[in-house]
């Protein structure tokens, strides 16, 4: 992986999820961003080495210079990176987490209900295949 690179852990059957998966893809014109889904052994990985459990599924994961981003935190510093006006939804990051993350975890928690889900984890296509980790 590039040493500028960012990893981003998505829960795999999440049809939200991986909706999200596509618009960033399509946005991140300077290929910043490395994908995996949590639920993969190499997800996983990642998550213990990052003090996470292997079950976590609650949140988008951002693993970013050596530190875990999580929750609203996690999408805005995604947001920083893509391409046209979406750098300036990283400005709601001066609202306190204690304010933006219960607005994040309702829609979390509630993304299997109103989004659905697939049975089994997305898979790349050959064009995306080298952006997943």
């Amino acid at each position: 992986m590039h040493s500028e690179s960012a990893v981003i852990l998505f829960d795999g059957v999440c049809n939200l999820c991986n909706a999200s998966v596509n618009f960033i893809l399509d946005r991140d014109l300077k290929r910043h961003f490395k994908f995996g889904a949590l639920q993969s052994d190499e997800g996983m990985a990642l998550l213990k080495n990052y003090n996470l459990s292997g079950d976590y599924l609650d949140s988008i994961v951002l693993l970013e210079g050596g530190v875990v981003y999580t929750n609203s935190t996690a999408a805005l510093r995604v947001a920083r990176r893509l391409s046209g006006a979406w750098p300036l939804m990283y400005g709601f990051i001066i609202i306190p987490e204690i304010i933006r993350n219960p607005v994040y975890n309702w829609i979390a928690r509630n993304r299997y209900k109103w989004f659905g889900k697939q049975d089994v984890c997305r898979m790349p296509t050959p064009e995306t295949r080298a952006r997943f980790i």
